[in-house]
């Protein structure tokens, strides 16, 4: 919050200096220290960052209905007038057409897996080495989320799951269906990116 910078800093620069180049008032600001944020806009930019995070996660993807969805999971009481209220004064908005923006996806994973496969595609038996990823397509009613499991020796599908949200249970129902379908009778190994899917405690 500027404010809050200008109050940060105000032993380095001048406080008018600051409002002037932040653009805000300097009465605002000492009108500010007075009464600084209220419980109601404490409790927002808490929200805010809980939003941020969960479209973060999502790949840039979600629209505030699914982030009221995620937050309502995490345990928040919130309406969809309220989070789609936070989502646009935080420039936060459902991503239209295929191309996914560039940038850098989710927060620091819940778990950090070595990779153990390291680029080692080449097996010598069925079942051995399983691959899974998430892909999300665009319907007639909305984003669909795919995640798939392949078997690395034939590079097919052994298992898969689809739902309209891309949560920690898209991942596990898939890697059941493919349990469900091959019955491995070993240990099989599991490659998957350091998504938050694919890194909690589930999982």
């Amino acid at each position: 919050m500027k404010y809050a910078f200008i109050e940060a800093h105000r032993a380095e620069f001048s406080v008018r200096s600051m409002c002037r180049v932040l653009m805000v008032h300097f009465s605002g600001f000492y009108a500010w220290l007075k009464e600084p944020l209220s419980a109601r806009a404490l409790e927002d930019a808490r929200q805010t960052e809980l939003i941020h995070q969960a479209w973060r996660d999502s790949g840039k993807v979600y629209g505030y209905r699914k982030l009221t969805d995620d937050l309502r999971d995490a345990g928040e009481t919130c309406s969809e007038n309220r989070v789609a209220r936070l989502a646009s004064l935080a420039g936060i908005a459902a991503q239209i057409g295929y191309r996914r923006r560039p940038g850098r996806y989710g927060g620091k994973p819940a778990v950090v897996a070595n990779n153990t496969l390291d680029r080692q595609f080449e097996v010598t038996a069925p079942d051995t080495v399983w691959v899974t990823d998430i892909t999300y397509i665009r319907t007639h009613e909305g984003w669909s989320y795919l995640a798939v499991v392949i078997d690395l020796f034939s590079r097919r599908v052994v298992g898969w799951s689809m739902q309209s949200r891309m949560t920690t249970d898209l991942a596990l129902q898939a890697l059941l269906s493919a349990v469900w379908r091959r019955k491995p009778k070993h240990r099989v190994m599991i490659h998957s990116d350091q998504g938050s899917q694919f890194t909690g405690k589930e999982w």
